[in-house]
């Protein structure tokens, strides 16, 4: 027998609601709140932020949770506040006291090290951190005081702002790829200056491509539900960096069969594209039925299909 299907919220959404992250609770906090007082009972984020951290917060709705591998990988971009002359066990202010330093650093120092972030290309992954190691989180090991392992990853930091110097307080603006830790990059400037460091604050101010003025604060969500519907963005723009294409009803019927449809090799024409492009497309109504990406088939350019979004049962 087959799972059973668990029955849909009248209240349901589906699409995305850009959530500003108050700082306190968790990404999972705010999720659940919005899951259990909204009836979003089908719900995700893309992106998680610290409980210091607040900002753009991307809230997937019922069948936009499908879309997460494809909403989640775009540029961060951050501003923050850090303090030198400490070290704690989660790289933030938030954290257990490990090590208090005087800092003679000047001013042009903090600022020569702030911008060295863009020579970064990799960072070491914190202790506290929801990465996974076994199957289990960093984060758990560390708070049952089990050795964490060593996980380093490659980051691409692309634009880097010192906005003030105070010693020992500075505050920055950096952009970066998906998954680039703040608080490591904070810790990595301190050990570099010999005195420690710790982040203080952090906005995220754009998961591309959404920015932070378009976002709803939480309180304003859970407290105007009659509202709710029309913060939610529909399924259908949820991407919209990427091209859209709306079938007639032949070619959607394909698509929803499975058919990889001819990529047009004219610019400004229905299903262009060369290799590597990726598209979502719609039915004749203007309903989501696929996100594909252009490859070759039997050495002929086709839209494959990434994922299917027709069957919304």
């Amino acid at each position: 027998m087959g799972r059973r299907q668990k029955k849909r919220s009248p209240e349901q959404r589906d699409g995305l609601l850009l959530l500003n992250k108050p700082s306190g609770p968790t990404s999972t906090d705010c999720l659940n709140d919005i899951k259990h007082q909204l009836k979003q009972f089908k719900i995700g984020h893309g992106g998680t932020l610290d409980p210091l951290a607040q900002g753009v917060l991307l809230v997937l709705l019922g069948h936009a949770t499908k879309l997460a591998p494809y909403l989640t990988g775009g540029t961060k971009t951050y501003r923050g506040t850090f303090r030198l002359g400490m070290t704690t066990d989660t790289l933030d202010i938030q954290g257990e006291v490990v090590k208090e330093s005087e800092v003679t650093a000047t001013v042009e120092d903090v600022e020569r090290e702030i911008l060295y972030w863009k020579e970064l290309t990799e960072q070491e992954v914190p202790a506290y951190s929801a990465a996974k190691h076994k199957g289990k989180p960093l984060y758990a090991l560390a708070r049952e005081g089990k050795e964490t392992p060593v996980k380093i990853k490659p980051i691409v930091i692309s634009h880097v702002e010192v906005l003030d110097v105070r010693i020992p307080e500075a505050e920055f603006r950096v952009s970066c790829s998906a998954g680039t830790y703040i608080r490591s990059l904070v810790h990595s400037l301190g050990l570099r200056m010999g005195c420690g460091a710790v982040l203080t604050s952090l906005y995220r101010e754009g998961s591309e491509p959404f920015k932070l003025d378009d976002a709803h604060d939480l309180s304003d969500v859970l407290e105007n539900p009659d509202s709710f519907s029309d913060k939610v963005i529909p399924l259908k723009d949820t991407l919209p960096h990427w091209p859209r294409y709306q079938l007639p009803e032949p070619l959607s019927g394909l698509v929803k069969n499975g058919a990889w449809l001819p990529v047009n090799n004219e610019p400004g024409e229905m299903l262009a594209g060369t290799l590597g492009d990726q598209a979502l497309l719609l039915d004749q109504d203007g309903e989501p039925i696929a996100l594909v990406e252009a490859k070759l088939q039997d050495d002929t350019p086709k839209w494959a299909i990434l994922r299917g979004l027709w069957n919304q049962d």
